[in-house]
């Protein structure tokens, strides 16, 4: 039981200069610094970024770029297929694979639950659409159940490279265990990364997406170890008085910064 908790009070860019420096060659002639070199060098540092560093860049919050591949369901537009739901983009290192094998599995089993909380699933693996096929049959024969959702066939590593998920120092070739999830506004809510030999877990995957979700419409916050149910904490941009008609529940204020509260939607 809550009660209402007592109210407390609680570049600048440096300019840049050019200079023209001089030396003594080996014969004693003097050289300079050429117009031509500098113009190159700004050149260069004013050139786009290659698509792998704008991978590299890809942040929470920024837009994900979109993309159209091969799948097991035909070709796959990214915003298209995912319209106003939520999103989660997986790759997997490769086809006929254990861990891979047990992981889609386990997504295929808990479709229901990413569907009743508006959400698409989307794998990908750098293997063609045909050994897709053929090994979709292992997948469903282990788990028991059947793989409805799309595996993207990125054997041109177009997505992957896109979504930098190749990391050359652990693998060269096949991509690591990536994670994307991605909000109805197609912006960029969370990122995981696991190496090739650790299975994910889809169960944390859930509560994270509970999370994102709750907070993302309620002005809460969910700490350590919170599973959907669980009372929150109430974000402190939110002042006491505001609490008070925003949460009738009542909250506990342990301090002026930490107000606990049951979860606002349950």
């Amino acid at each position: 039981m809550f009660r209402l908790a007592t109210r407390m009070v609680g570049t600048t860019m440096p300019a840049l200069t050019s200079m023209m420096s001089a030396s003594i060659n080996a014969s004693g002639a003097t050289t300079t610094t050429t117009a031509a070199a500098a113009a190159a060098a700004a050149a260069a540092a004013a050139a786009p970024f290659s698509s792998a560093a704008a991978a590299a860049a890809l942040r929470l919050g920024d837009q994900v770029p979109n993309f159209s591949q091969e799948s097991t369901h035909g070709v796959v537009d990214l915003y298209e297929y995912l319209g106003d739901s939520w999103g989660i983009l997986f790759s997997h290192p490769a086809d006929d694979t254990p861990i891979c094998t047990t992981e889609l599995g386990r997504v295929a089993q808990l479709l229901p639950e990413f569907e009743k909380r508006n959400t698409k699933v989307i794998a990908l693996s750098v293997d063609p659409v045909e050994a897709h096929h053929k090994w979709v049959k292992d997948v469903e024969e282990f788990s028991s159940t059947s793989v409805t959702y799309p595996i993207l066939a990125d054997a041109d590593r177009k997505v992957a490279e896109l979504y930098d998920m190749i990391h050359p120092a652990a693998d060269s070739t096949h991509t690591v265990r990536s994670v994307f999830v991605i909000g109805p506004d197609k912006s960029l809510r969370l990122t995981l990364t696991y190496p090739a030999a650790t299975g994910r877990s889809f169960d944390e995957i859930l509560r994270v997406l509970d999370s994102l979700q709750l907070t993302e419409y309620h002005k809460v916050g969910t700490p350590v170890d919170w599973k959907d149910g669980d009372d929150v904490v109430i974000v402190p941009s939110v002042s006491n008085d505001e609490a008070d008609s925003l949460f009738p529940k009542g909250y506990n204020a342990v301090y002026p910064y930490l107000r606990i509260t049951p979860q606002p939607n349950k």
